[in-house]
């Protein structure tokens, strides 16, 4: 996979990387993963966490490429 640096406006770049998920979403997937781990998810609790992994999987892959753009 490699991004190609004139696909992404610096600008658009760094808009990208200020994207994040706030503290509470962060506590819930941490919580939400530990439990996965130790596998006591509930049903309603891996449905909830199988929205968060995508989302969080696409946002990493974004903010790879705008970093890759501002270098």
């Amino acid at each position: 996979m490699q991004a190609q640096r004139g696909d992404l406006a610096p600008e658009a770049a760094e808009y990208l990387l200020s994207i994040g998920f706030d503290e509470g979403d962060r506590r819930r997937m941490q919580q939400l993963a530990h439990r996965s781990e130790s596998g006591i998810l509930t049903v309603d609790e891996q449905a909830e966490f199988d929205i968060y992994l995508p989302v969080g999987n696409r946002l990493a892959l974004m903010q790879s490429t705008a970093r890759v753009v501002l270098r």
